[in-house]
Order: C-alpha cells, then structure tokens, then sequence
C-alpha cells in the first residue's frame, strides 16, 4: 500500500505540472498523503484544493480526517461541519468524524447525536456503533452501553464487543451476565489482556477466588511487568489464606514500585498472617 501511494504521489505531481488549476488533483494527492500519515503535507493540498474551489466537499471532509490525527479537533469539527452543510457525498462519515472530535473534546452527547445520526444514515456502519459505544462507556451510561452492543453484536460480533457489554455488566453487578460475555470475549481472542483480568475481579465479587487465580496467572504470563497484577492477585491469595503466596505476590510489587506503601503494609501483613497460621494463633 505505501508503494502504491507513493506511486500515486509521483503521478499526481506530474498532472499537477501538466495543470495546476485542477484542485481534484491536489485532493487525491493529500489523499495520498493522508494515506502514508504525512498529514501536514495533505492539509497543504487539501488548502491548494479549497482555494481553487471552495465548494471542494471531498478537501473539506479529508481535511478534517488529517486535523484528527493531528488532534487539532476543533479545526477539525470546523471542516465536517463545511462538508455536510455542502451534502458531501461522504456524509455518514462527515458525522461519525465529526462525533470523534467531539468525543476526544469530552462532548460527548455532541459525539452520541453524530454518531446517531451515522447509523441513522447506514445503518451497517460498523464504525459508528462502536464509536458510540465508547461515547456511552465515557459517561458512565451502562444501560446505555449494553444497548450499544446489542447493536453491534446484532452487526459484528467482536471480542471488544462482549468486552464492553461485560465490563457494563459488571459495573451494574450482573456477575454472570459479565462472566459469559468476557468468556465470549476470550474465546474470539486467547490473550485478551483485559477480558482475563475484569473476569478476575468478577470471580472475586462471587467469591470464586480459585478461578480468579487462574485468570490473574493469565494476566501476568501475558503482561508480567504490571504490578497491579501481583497486587490483586496477593489480595486473593490472602483471601485464600495462602499467605506466602501473597506475600511473594506484594514482593513483587514492591520490585516493581518500591514506593508503593501499601504493597509493604499487605507484605506484613502475610507474613503475620502466616506465622500465626502456622503456629495456630
């Protein structure tokens, strides 16, 4: 693809030679541009385009492609806003861009009402779901993002999909609800990192802390430099009463962190609470 772009990049300068009146050429070249992530280059064609034609729908929406990955959202927003007003051709995506900005600017009501209106355009637009699941996950809206991923599973049934609808589902308590989804999850993907680790801490709210074990062990051989990992996993290990496992888990903590004043309190804590296990206090 980079060659491809490049190539296309080598032609358009050649057209542009040829007649640099016609802003389409300099749009599919920032196009091009765009493509390869040199996106300063792009908004610079994208301008010659919209100075040549200020109606340019296609400049304006891929303008504010390019403004997003510069996280300059507000210019960007201001581009989208130009290409639906001109009934860009793009429009459902001129919206769901446009919610994306607002999202990254914590708008996020203005985000749901773009990405709504998104879906309401096309309504298999992937993209747009998920965009407003992430909308709904950033309020807090539970409810909200359960909904979302009906949706979303109804279209595309991905593991970020169960994912989400199970972490909604555990903030709102319903553990086993939860549990089946990031078992759903984890079954599409057998090293998702985050899947193991909120059905960890769903396993410990119905006491289950064998398999909470199992999962944390997960966690750790996929991440094994996080020590919030080893910090939960001593915190179940005590609740376990294996106390020199726990406290090995809050030495590896303090490794990892030796400013971490809680991981030496707990550490002390096993080890007392192993001696008078041991000792029948």
């Amino acid at each position: 693809m980079k060659k491809l772009n490049e190539k296309a990049i080598y032609d358009f300068n050649k057209a542009i030679a040829l007649d640099p009146n016609e802003p389409s050429t300099y749009c599919f070249r920032g196009s091009a541009y765009l493509e390869l992530n040199e996106h300063k280059k792009a908004i610079s064609d994208f301008n010659k385009a919209i100075e040549l034609d200020p109606n340019h729908t296609n400049a304006y929406y891929r303008r504010g492609i390019a403004y997003c990955h510069l996280e300059e959202y507000e210019k960007a927003i201001s581009d989208f806003n130009k290409a639906i007003s001109l009934k860009s051709n793009d429009i459902s995506y001129c919206y769901d861009n446009r919610g994306y900005a607002y999202l990254q600017l914590n708008e996020y009501e203005k985000a749901i009402s773009d990405f709504n209106k998104a879906i309401e355009l096309d309504p298999n637009y992937i993209l747009a779901y998920t965009n407003r699941v992430n909308a709904y996950l950033r309020l807090n809206d539970y409810a909200r993002v359960i909904y979302g991923c009906n949706k979303l599973i109804e279209l595309d049934p991905t593991n970020l999909a169960y994912y989400n609808r199970g972490y909604a589902y555990l903030k709102l308590n319903e553990y086993e609800k939860a549990i089946s989804d990031f078992n759903k999850a984890i079954t599409l993907d057998t090293n998702y990192t985050r899947a193991y680790w909120n059905r960890a801490l769903t396993y410990v709210h119905l006491n289950k802390y064998e398999k909470a074990i199992s999962d944390y062990n997960k966690v750790i051989e996929l991440d094994p430099d996080d020590k919030n990992n080893y910090y939960l996993r001593g915190h179940v290990y005590l609740q376990l009463q294996k106390y020199v496992k726990a406290a090995s888990d809050f030495n590896k903590v303090i490794q990892l962190d030796p400013t971490n004043t809680s991981a030496y309190y707990f550490r002390e804590l096993a080890y007392k609470s192993s001696r008078g296990f041991l000792f029948g206090f």
